[in-house]
């Protein structure tokens, strides 16, 4: 029968939320029965089929909104989607002559440490100078919505403009798709340091809500914790080092959605230290004196954004199967700040141990 085509293990439904649709065919009045991979090769012009084999292979080729095996067949009538867990690319992207600072390199992944302040991806205003952008001259290949060449787009994931750390990008069809699967089942191990506002209780504890654009503020996004909106979402933190008035923590994502760190700390009344779109780029907890909001404004300058560092990066490589994991010393405005916090909880002359 034909349902024996279908592949039964698809992801639970609050993950199917996160794929994005990036190409659509309605099977026409007529269509004689041929294979599905066959089919999408015919009329995908510059897509090979052993491309659209892979894609099956990660699940990402649906029929009727069903994942499907390779060998099922079309009928008129049916509705084949390509969905891959990340949004299409919507504009040319032209090469840009801009440093990277590669922590690894082969045939088939690039492991970038960037920096705070580099947009990962043109759109919203920032149309050059993108990591992307340096990715393409870096990769010799221009990139476009029709763009005539077999990559589907060489990045699987990104990072927020003013977080610095980790990211992996894929060089080939197989290595992006590989790792973009690993990506979608969240076995990807992804390992940030931040400081946040407070001194958070317990040493150690998961952040679980679901996170979704906020309803008054498109630029924002917020926890709903009755799972009314946004998509399951789960944070696992452990203290590094208390200050009183700040904490440094170890976060480790087991889900990756958009400013999930950002949002969920600042859900459970800890956001970021110098985060301004979450709250955190103002005095949240200390003192009232004038010498106090002097040593926070100094701190502001010292790392005028969210303290956020992706510090580790692990993932299964697509080519040879091993399991890598790299790792990325904390940025200089970041140490700076955590040093200067350390020598002023030191000198405090009351220290604050149960406030948060």
């Amino acid at each position: 029968m034909q349902e024996d085509f279908f592949d039964n293990t698809a992801l639970p439904e609050d993950e199917e939320q996160g794929m994005f649709e990036h190409y659509r065919f309605d099977i026409a009045a007529g269509q004689e029965a041929v294979r599905v991979d066959k089919w999408l090769s015919t009329h995908m012009e510059y897509t090979s089929r052993h491309r659209i084999q892979l894609a099956i292979k990660s699940e990402y080729i649906r029929v009727n909104d069903k994942v499907v095996k390779a060998n099922y067949i079309v009928r008129p009538g049916d509705v084949v989607t390509f969905v891959m867990p990340y949004e299409r690319r919507g504009l040319e992207i032209l090469p840009e002559d801009i440093p990277l600072n590669i922590v690894h390199e082969d045939d088939d992944v690039l492991v970038i440490d960037k920096p705070a302040g580099m947009v990962v991806h043109p759109g919203h205003g920032h149309f050059s100078g993108t990591l992307v952008n340096a990715l393409a001259f870096h990769l010799g290949i221009s990139q476009g919505p029709d763009a005539q060449d077999e990559r589907m787009g060489v990045l699987v994931h990104r990072i927020d403009k003013d977080t610095s750390g980790l990211l992996v990008v894929a060089k080939n069809d197989e290595a992006q798709l590989k790792l973009a699967r690993q990506f979608y089942v969240h076995s990807i191990d992804r390992c940030y340091v931040a400081v946040v506002w407070g001194n958070i209780k317990e040493d150690e504890g998961t952040i679980t809500g679901n996170i979704g654009r906020d309803p008054s503020d498109r630029m924002r996004f917020k926890v709903f914790p009755d799972g009314s909106a946004g998509k399951h979402a789960v944070t696992h933190y452990k203290v590094l080092e208390r200050f009183g008035y700040v904490t440094v923590v170890e976060c480790r994502l087991e889900t990756g959605r958009t400013h999930q760190i950002r949002v969920h700390f600042n859900y459970i009344g800890h956001p970021l230290f110098n985060d301004a779109r979450y709250d955190g780029a103002e005095i949240r907890k200390g003192t009232i004196y004038a010498k106090y909001r002097q040593f926070i404004e100094n701190c502001f300058r010292i790392c005028p954004r969210q303290a956020l560092h992706a510090r580790q990066l692990g993932f299964i490589h697509p080519g040879n199967g091993k399991h890598l994991v790299f790792e990325s010393p904390l940025p200089e405005d970041m140490r700076q700040l955590i040093d200067k916090w350390r020598k002023y909880s030191s000198n405090m002359s009351e220290w604050v141990a149960g406030e948060d």
